[in-house]
């Protein structure tokens, strides 16, 4: 056994080792701005020292970059200008020094196993396999899966990095916090510049913005908050919940997004549905919406929502006629283009990016990584589900309690959400919720459950 730990560190050593050399490869290989470099080489020395002496500051860092960092651009490919945030920077330095860190330390053991760390090596894997072939065959470059794939990669560093540095529940309360009061400066920015950008934005996010990726990430917040209302049982987390709930919808609201509209009624119907607590409460102020909202409303509100229904393109489903505007429309064509590209590669797909720039995330993942990928990627999103599910009932916990159902309700409001835009590929988005994901995993190891977790074990793999 002792042998086999020695081994293992020497192999992670082996690991971070190649890994930073690949990194720094690229760095010196790509053009990149001058400007780029030099944040990188000055960012990344004092960010892996700070990892190393505690990683709970390096993820709070983490998560006040994700909304609050910078764009760099890296690259041009068709269709599309390749950014790199900080946060991306940030998060591959952050990952590289836990690895040397655990490599070092024997007593941090290797990763923690948890329900989908299977599903997600397998995600990443046929990723790679589908987009080799892809590029083997001529119908990508590897410039363009390249970044994209870098990207899925983070998502899955994040999450397997909070797994594995939670001990307890006080650090839990600390990340949540640092969520918040980053929700808050988000928000304040977005209604301070409405004038300037007529549609909310997050900081850093250019002259046009991206209101969709903000609204979904707002989803996320404000199911959150209301988890906390109903549930924790302080009353501070109660009242700092409801206050930052009133500035999130205010927020959300001026995105103008549809596809975040429809994604927050879904989330909160999940709400309803899932939990028993107010729940009259809740349908009573659902109805009572339905009746006042579409009086009270600022028109750009209200206007926005039934721009989708103005005359455009006629489509029959199930015999009923409906007119949808040009962008809906587009999304629906763009549906149609996928499958019949999909039947012409069913198993794998066409690798990442091979079908095109898509913004709606079930049928890019179905043309990108085909049926396989795309039943991992089911797979994937449905255990999540039923690991929080199993947390919500079974945790006694009323705190964990109100922060599962905000992660399973703000969950199901993104599942919606994908169905407007790629989601599940939104660095804006995802690094979120992967990190809620991971708390959520990793609940059982440090609250009071009323019956003993099956599908995890506390020893490391």
């Amino acid at each position: 056994m002792y042998m086999l730990k020695k081994n293992g560190q020497v192999v992670f050593g082996v690991v971070v080792s190649l890994l930073l050399l690949v990194f720094i490869a690229f760095i010196t290989s790509a053009k990149l701005p001058l400007q780029t470099i030099y944040i990188i080489f000055l960012i990344a020395p004092l960010v892996f020292i700070i990892t190393f002496l505690n990683t709970d500051v390096a993820l709070i860092i983490l998560i006040f970059s994700m909304l609050l960092s910078p764009e760099l651009k890296i690259a041009e490919i068709p269709q599309r200008v390749v950014v790199m945030r900080v946060d991306d920077i940030l998060l591959i330095v952050v990952f590289f020094s836990w690895l040397a860190k655990m490599a070092i330390n024997k007593r941090l053991g290797l990763l923690r196993r948890t329900p989908i760390n299977l599903l997600i090596i397998a995600y990443i894997s046929v990723c790679l396999l589908s987009t080799g072939i892809g590029i083997f065959v001529g119908h990508i470059q590897p410039s363009k899966s390249f970044f994209y794939i870098l990207k899925y990669a983070e998502y899955f560093m994040l999450y397997f990095l909070v797994i594995n540095n939670i001990r307890n529940k006080k650090q839990i309360k600390t990340f949540m916090t640092a969520f918040f009061i980053v929700c808050g400066i988000t928000c304040t920015y977005a209604m301070v510049t409405l004038g300037k950008f007529e549609r909310a934005t997050a900081p850093f996010e250019g002259i046009c913005g991206e209101p969709n990726t903000l609204g979904a990430y707002l989803i996320l917040l404000i199911a959150m908050c209301i988890g906390f209302i109903l549930y924790s049982p302080l009353s501070t987390w109660r009242f700092s919940s409801g206050a930052l709930a009133c500035l999130t919808v205010i927020t959300f609201l001026f995105t103008l997004s549809r596809g975040s509209y429809l994604g927050f009624v879904f989330m909160y119907l999940a709400i309803i549905v899932l939990n028993k607590r107010k729940r009259l409460v809740l349908i009573g102020m659902l109805i009572l919406a339905i009746f006042i909202l579409p009086v009270i409303l600022p028109s750009r509100v209200t206007g926005r929502i039934t721009e989708t229904f103005v005359p455009g393109k006629v489509y029959r489903p199930l015999g009923r006629r409906i007119v949808v505007d040009e962008s809906t429309s587009a999304r629906i064509e763009s549906w149609s283009t996928v499958f019949e590209k999909w039947k012409k590669r069913p198993i794998l797909g066409y690798g990442v990016t091979g079908v095109g720039f898509l913004d709606t995330q079930y049928p890019r993942v179905l043309g990108e990584v085909g049926v396989v990928g795309f039943f991992i990627f089911v797979w994937l999103m449905v255990t999540i589900f039923r690991h929080g599910l199993y947390v919500f009932n079974n945790t006694e916990d009323d705190w964990a309690r109100g922060l599962t159902l905000g992660f399973l309700a703000g969950f199901v409001g993104l599942l919606i959400h994908a169905f407007s835009a790629s989601t599940f590929i939104i660095v804006r988005i995802m690094e979120p919720f992967w990190f809620f994901a991971a708390i959520v995993m990793v609940l059982p190891r440090v609250v009071k459950m009323k019956s003993p977790e099956r599908e995890m074990t506390i020893d490391a793999t």
